[in-house]
């Protein structure tokens, strides 16, 4: 499987590292905005039990939601490098966050990276409270957006803050924990919009559809791509060049219509 409270709010220089793969530009809003490209900015922050979490920031100019981005199992913030501009262009300012489930797959995640331990999913579960608790300072719609095994930590975090969270986007999420069914249990305490896409693969399709049906009220929307492949990478054009585009559409049609 391929799977807060007291803020530090220290702003560290701007972060210029390389981005892992060019991504296929949105068309709709994105397509037409003209914002400046943004500058991403690096931050820390801590997590309940004291460590220290870095993240990302990538500012809107007029920016009409904060959207959290969390990374897929071995990876880091830098799955976000190309895709996060394109949010910001788009009027989304957004957090890529190094969560402490992760790896090199993009780059450095720097918060695994003062661990002597592999932490399990679960423990980074803290992390993406910690990320929230820093939103609401923000004074924006908060969006949730996971990659793989994050995909579904932001049920159980959504459900576990209501009121919150104004929407949430899951690339390839499933049951990926111990509880076969804790995903599917936390969905249906969800009471906002959902995304849900996979790869196009049949059973990555499968686990989308039983986590998308257990959002109540018709609230969820599975999106099936033509061609998709795993987590976020599926917006990047590099990893996906068949389908990205596509799948873009698809993405910012979703986000347009939840935040007005």
């Amino acid at each position: 499987m391929r799977v807060a409270p007291l803020i530090c709010a220290l702003l560290l220089a701007g972060c210029g590292q390389s981005p892992a793969g060019k991504t296929a530009a949105p068309t709709g809003a994105a397509a037409s905005a003209t914002a400046a490209v943004a500058v991403p900015v690096a931050m820390t922050f801590r997590a309940g039990d004291g460590l220290t979490v870095f993240a990302r920031r990538y500012d809107a100019q007029k920016p009409k939601a904060l959207i959290l981005l969390f990374h897929q199992a071995g990876s880091s913030k830098d799955e976000y490098a190309t895709i996060a501009p394109q949010l910001a262009a788009a009027g989304y300012s957004a957090l890529a966050v190094d969560a402490r489930a992760g790896g090199k797959l993009y780059g450095v995640n720097e918060t695994a990276a003062a661990l002597t331990r592999t932490p399990d999913y679960l423990e980074a579960q803290q992390d993406l409270q910690a990320a929230l608790n820093w939103a609401q300072s923000q004074k924006l719609p908060i969006i949730l957006w996971g990659s793989s095994y994050s995909s579904s930590l932001v049920f159980p975090l959504a459900a576990a803050n209501p009121g919150v969270v104004q929407a949430i986007l899951a690339f390839s999420p499933g049951e990926y924990f111990a509880d076969k069914q804790m995903v599917e249990q936390a969905a249906a305490d969800v009471t906002v919009p959902v995304f849900v896409t996979s790869a196009s693969k049949p059973d990555e399709i499968a686990a989308a559809k039983a986590i998308a049906g257990a959002v109540p009220g018709g609230k969820a929307q599975q999106y099936v791509p033509s061609v998709g492949v795993h987590g976020s990478s599926t917006l990047i054009a590099e990893k996906n060049p068949k389908g990205a585009e596509a799948n873009w559409r698809a993405v910012m049609a979703f986000l347009d219509k939840v935040v007005r």
